[in-house]
């Protein structure tokens, strides 16, 4: 009797401890299922990202880093408001060259070359490829002028350096490879913003110069503007976010090859809306910091015009004050913000370039080839940076050549948008997917904004304003 109630005590017992046991295995179960979703979610999200948050950071490239830096040192917070009127302009352009080109199947110069005249295409191609290639001088040169900073090292050696590895990596590493470097390169911009909060910010008055306050557009501020559209609204972003979608296309397999029909759905399109969303929201948001900083360092204390990446430098001094070894600190942010990005945005450069006239000449094209299948594309990429390299022997002064570099883009960007506007519309090339009606009053805003921004510049270089 005593060994039977026993035995019924140890079953109680060995029950209540097996549904406990079910209870802590159901419950982590759930955690797991939940992690795993989680985890699954942010997977999808990375992989989401691809053509739409690399053409936002290299739209951050040295020459934008540059034009945004005397922005803010010359004029201090006077270009805040810039930023929330440009960001659904842009959002728009380049949403509407990466729908053409997932549509599409073709890059931007392969859909012009289909559709429209011989006349518009090469006036299109020339536009792109001059202005990448001068932005590519002016980036290599800036990167080899950072470097200087801190090693003693001949300035022409350093940019040549940089030219190597940029084409060593573009020819020799695959394309899924590089897109993942490119988008760890991204990470170089957090720089500014890191800066911006250490150094301290009056945000009430940054938020009234952002949102309420009336812009001063003169004489002594359009080139400065024209620059600030030009660096972000740019012209080889509309080539490259175009190609890159079909390369992601093919790498997805909903493109077999070139020239076929895309398999699209209206959740691939939401998800290439959603990648240039965020793209385009970083490249403002990092952009809008840069100013901050300046006008909050530079500006304030009198410093007006940055001549050289030294000067430019000075603006991160304050978060190391006080620090052991300030002054390298600081030249190390800025190097890692100049090198970093322009290691991003010399490939996006010279690809855009290379995609523009193989397009044209009917050549093979696209980073997914090897370089033994697409010859002609590769070598364009290397000529583009070899002349981009060349032009440093000029001894032009890298940070006014990056400012003028962003001006020349902002009057190539005109034309091109005018034919983005043409082909976003045209049901013949986009059918279903033309543009909306949101879409089309941002990018036809974007147009005219640009357009007569640009009309002012040569007003006021006629009258000798200028």
């Amino acid at each position: 009797m005593f060994l039977q109630k026993k035995m019924t005590k140890k079953s109680s017992k060995l029950k209540k401890f097996t549904r406990e046991f079910s209870s802590i295995e159901k419950h982590a179960k759930k955690n797991i299922l939940k992690r795993m979703i989680r985890r699954k979610q942010f997977s999808r999200f990375l992989h989401i990202l691809g053509p739409g948050i690399v053409t936002g950071a290299a739209d951050d490239d040295p020459s934008g880093i540059a034009t945004y830096s005397q922005a803010g040192a010359a004029y201090g917070y006077g270009f805040l408001w810039t930023f929330p009127i440009m960001l659904p302009l842009m959002v728009a352009v380049q949403d509407s060259c990466s729908r053409i080109g997932a549509v599409t199947g073709k890059g931007l110069a392969a859909v012009i070359k289909d559709n429209y005249s011989k006349k518009l295409l090469y006036m299109s191609v020339v536009l792109v490829v001059v202005a990448n290639t001068v932005n590519i001088g002016s980036d290599l040169g800036a990167m080899a002028a950072t470097t200087q900073l801190f090693v003693d090292l001949p300035y022409f050696l350093l940019a040549l350096m940089y030219a190597v590895v940029i084409i060593f990596l573009i020819i020799f590493v695959s394309y899924k490879k590089y897109v993942k470097i490119l988008k760890w390169l991204a990470i170089a911009l957090l720089a500014y913003p890191v800066t911006a909060f250490m150094v301290g910010q009056n945000w009430s008055e940054l938020i009234r110069n952002t949102f309420f306050v009336i812009p001063t557009i003169n004489s002594t501020t359009i080139y400065i503007l024209v620059g600030i559209l030009g660096t972000t609204i740019s012209p080889y972003c509309f080539f490259w976010d175009t190609s890159e979608t079909v390369e992601e296309e093919i790498s997805h397999h909903r493109l077999a090859a070139l020239g076929n029909i895309p398999k699209i759905s209206k959740r691939f399109l939401k998800d290439v809306r959603l990648d240039n969303l965020i793209g385009m929201s970083l490249s403002t948001i990092i952009a809008w910091f840069i100013v901050v900083v300046c006008a909050s360092v530079l500006f304030q204390n009198g410093v007006r015009d940055i001549s050289t990446a030294a000067d430019a430098a000075r603006a991160l001094q304050p978060l190391v004050n006080g620090f052991p070894y300030a002054g390298l600190i600081a030249k190390f942010i800025f190097s890692f913000g100049i090198i970093g990005i322009g290691l991003l945005a010399i490939p996006t450069l010279a690809g855009s370039s290379a995609y523009a006239i193989s397009e044209t000449l009917g050549w093979k094209e696209g980073l997914y080839r090897k370089f033994s299948k697409a010859i002609g594309f590769y070598a364009v990429i290397i000529t583009a940076t070899v002349v981009g390299l060349v032009i440093n022997i000029l001894g032009i002064n890298p940070i006014q050549a990056l400012i003028f570099t962003a001006v020349f883009n902002g009057v190539a960007a005109v034309p091109l948008i005018w034919m983005i506007v043409r082909i976003g519309n045209n049901s013949q090339i986009m059918g279903e997917y033309k543009n909306g009606v949101v879409s089309n009053i941002f990018v036809k805003i974007a147009l005219v904004v640009m357009t007569l921004a640009v009309l002012a510049l040569f007003f006021f270089m006629a009258v000798g304003k200028v």
